[in-house]
């Protein structure tokens, strides 16, 4: 199986790109940040003329995430269980919860295509909000994995995170100044680890940038940032076999500002139903 996330940045504006990428890689479930849309615009036919069913969760010109996929999606949800909301200038229990995740089920493994906050600035009420969605979304892994130890979990997509210094290219961001590199959203990061997910891009993948922004230059002089990603249960990195994180995607016409990275599973072995030994990936 192949899968892959990517924050198309307007799925309306780039629908041609990314179906002609999906088909070209025999990318089998795609999750995607940023579709910019609400269901009834997103561009379902040419999905569907490629052979891909589409789940998604979109309110606006904002925001907004969706998951595609060639295989059967199943117990798709909008949200994680405690998502917190957000509202500029207000507080409290009931803020609007935004179009940033959503699950679904696919041959077995759940797969969650998450936009996280961006955070705006260390001093900007966004980025107390970032940092509370990411603190709630690793406590909820920390329970699904609980509660289900050999669960095959990823948790895909634009984290708005650089977690090591190597994955800052861009000369724009300034440590104590700039988001995506504090020490709290990096801490924030690193949780994810600690409650039992890890990147299972990095090891095959160590070096390259996801994420150029379309100023100053940006992909030319290769200043870019590491912000994309698939953070995977033991279960799920077990099966892993290759990865790639596709940078010409960036070039062309009307690209994203962000690139795809892409894993492959190896399938599970079959076993008979009398052979109690631990299940081998091959």
């Amino acid at each position: 199986m192949r899968v892959a996330t990517w924050n198309v940045n307007s799925i309306r504006t780039r629908v041609g790109r990314v179906v002609d990428w999906m088909v070209r890689e025999d990318v089998d479930v795609l999750a995607m940040q940023e579709i910019k849309c609400k269901p009834e615009q997103f561009p379902y036919q040419p999905f569907e003329d490629a052979g891909y069913e589409v789940v998604l969760h979109g309110l606006n010109q904002w925001n907004g995430v969706a998951i595609a996929s060639r295989l059967p999606l199943e117990d798709v949800a909008i949200g994680f269980p405690d998502m917190p909301g957000f509202l500029k200038d207000h507080d409290g229990p009931d803020l609007p919860k935004e179009a940033r995740a959503i699950g679904a089920t696919v041959e077995g493994i759940r797969l969650w295509s998450l936009y996280v906050p961006n955070g705006r600035s260390l001093a900007d009420p966004h980025y107390v909000y970032k940092l509370d969605w990411l603190a709630t979304l690793a406590a909820d892994t920390q329970r699904w994995l609980a509660d289900d130890p050999g669960l095959q979990l990823a948790l895909m997509g634009d984290w708005n995170v650089a977690p090591l210094d190597s994955d800052v290219g861009d000369p724009s961001l300034v440590p104590g100044v700039s988001t995506h590199i504090s020490p709290p959203e990096r801490t924030a990061f690193a949780a994810f680890e600690k409650v039992g997910l890890t990147d299972v891009v990095r090891p095959i993948v160590p070096d390259g940038y996801t994420y150029w922004d379309y100023k100053q230059l940006r992909f030319p002089r290769n200043e870019g940032l590491r912000i994309d990603f698939i953070l995977g249960s033991r279960a799920f990195a077990d099966r892993v076999v290759d990865a790639s994180i596709h940078r010409n995607e960036r070039k062309g016409d009307a690209p994203s500002d962000h690139v795809p990275v892409l894993v492959e599973l190896a399938p599970i072995a079959a076993t008979d139903d009398d052979d109690d030994r631990p299940m081998i990936f091959g």
